[in-house]
């Protein structure tokens, strides 16, 4: 799947905040963004009918995290 790069400006303690709990998951910063925004897009039902090739889900993310 190909990746959409797109710069962030962001407030350096939402960054740090960020990176803490991407260390937590076991994931990259831009991982753990990647995440939030994918959670937030299906809790409010804004996420796009899914395909096979769009799964990217981990063992983090089957327990709801």
């Amino acid at each position: 799947m190909a990746r959409k790069q797109y710069p962030l400006r962001i407030d350096p303690a939402i960054w740090e905040a960020v990176q803490r709990w991407a260390d937590d998951e076991m994931r990259s910063a831009n991982g753990q963004v990647e995440w939030i925004l994918r959670d937030a897009l299906k809790r409010y039902g804004r996420l796009p009918k899914k395909s096979a090739a769009d799964d990217t889900s981990t063992p983090q993310d089957a327990d709801g995290r």
